[in-house]
């Protein structure tokens, strides 16, 4: 079955939604140039809410490597995920010095884009429009993928189901689909979530 990511968390409101919703995963924005950003200390706070069956996905965009790697070796995060220009070297001597996973955000406009993506050395990809954007891309780009990947950009609960049937990622992955006016919207986290699971 696809699992769920909920990202752009930022209140511990926000991880009781999580919390009784139970997705596999659940992302914190730590790139300072973006609005969802919290601080170390807020992610810290969030992490020890959440449920511990739950992954806490670090969310960075070409933050510098001793901060990722200590966000990882705190455990204030399971896991990071890099949107910026971090290269191969950079993601497996992250993996080798914290043992975590790490997922590797790429922009997808065109086959080219998958066919690079698929070569990275990270435990996971993420194909996405851009980064926080709310817009998806072509999903024909990614007929005949062969590695399990997160799907991001423009999903919500009225067209996730057609995403999942259609591609079957290993993920989905969700921020401003289920918002209202840059707040989290339990009612849509609940009806996406619930899209998801009840996909045949």
């Amino acid at each position: 079955m696809t699992k769920i990511k909920f990202c752009g968390l930022r209140t511990l409101r926000d991880i009781g939604y999580v919390n009784e919703l139970k997705p596999e995963y659940a992302g914190f924005v730590l790139a300072p140039k973006f609005w969802r950003c919290v601080s170390r200390e807020t992610a810290a706070e969030l992490k020890k809410a959440l449920l511990s069956e739950i992954k806490a996905v670090g969310v960075f965009v070409d933050n510098p490597y001793d901060e990722v790697k200590e966000y990882l070796k705190s455990g204030i995060i399971d896991i990071a995920q890099l949107h910026g220009a971090e290269d191969g070297g950079f993601i497996t001597r992250l993996r080798e010095e914290t043992g975590k996973p790490v997922i590797k955000a790429f922009k997808i406009a065109s086959a080219g884009d998958v066919e690079f993506a698929l070569r990275s050395p990270a435990d996971f990809i993420l194909l996405d429009a851009g980064t926080g954007s709310g817009v998806g891309f072509d999903w024909s780009l990614t007929d005949g993928i062969g590695r399990d990947y997160f799907l991001a950009g423009g999903l919500n609960p009225e067209n996730v189901s057609e995403a999942v049937r259609a591609l079957h990622p290993y993920t989905v992955d969700v921020s401003s689909g289920t918002e209202t006016d840059k707040i989290k919207d339990f009612a849509k986290m609940k009806a996406f979530a619930e899209a998801v699971r009840n996909t045949k």
